[in-house]
């Protein structure tokens, strides 16, 4: 089965630092181990992208967000519980992750995907990869897998076969960005 053997190639790319272009429950994305901060210089080399631009990490679920956060408040994950359209966090205290990844503010961006191949994926891989969208800086978001450009498809280590066909239109995800007294800002609805 081309999923099965799509993670298995992904965690090898993963875990040697490499970087992976792969489908999330939101648009396609690049991504690689977000603990290694060789791999993270990688994908803003990439995307020839800033590093004070921050990019977002998948977590297999809500209760391994206290590895990478200082301060998680509880009232969240309730919230995040409810929520049924792709939501991406930005919490403050970010820890254990690639320090060029961590936003200037201490802040980092964290999304639990829905999608059954990043769940996999995150799963077997047991750490966050990152998730930033398959453009170049300041070019628009792909909304599908035929419309990424051939520098990024080929800046990659590994390409996800499976929904490579999917004309889905996919759109980025809501941002939140979640305050100190516990309350909530929307970045991007």
């Amino acid at each position: 089965m081309q999923f099965d053997n799509d993670i298995e190639n992904c965690l090898v790319v993963l875990r040697s630092g490499g970087l992976i272009l792969y489908p999330t429950d939101t648009v396609w994305g690049i991504g690689c181990d977000a603990t290694n901060p060789e791999a993270v210089a990688r994908i803003y080399h990439l995307k020839q992208r800033s590093e004070e631009k921050s990019m977002i990490i998948l977590l297999q679920d809500e209760k391994v967000i206290p590895n990478f956060i200082s301060q998680p408040n509880a009232l969240i994950f309730d919230y995040i519980k409810g929520i049924h359209k792709p939501t991406t966090m930005i919490y403050g205290g970010a820890k254990n992750l690639a320090t060029n990844l961590i936003g200037a503010d201490g802040s980092i961006a964290i999304r639990i995907p829905n999608d059954p191949f990043c769940r996999q994926l995150l799963k077997k891989f047991g750490k966050p990869i990152v998730s930033t969208s398959s453009n170049l800086s300041g070019y628009p978001t792909p909304k599908i897998f035929s419309d990424i450009d051939a520098v990024i498809k080929k800046g990659v280590d590994y390409v996800v076969e499976h929904r490579q066909d999917d004309c889905t239109q996919a759109e980025p995800s809501t941002i939140i960005r979640v305050k100190e007294d516990g309350g909530y800002d929307i970045i991007r609805p």
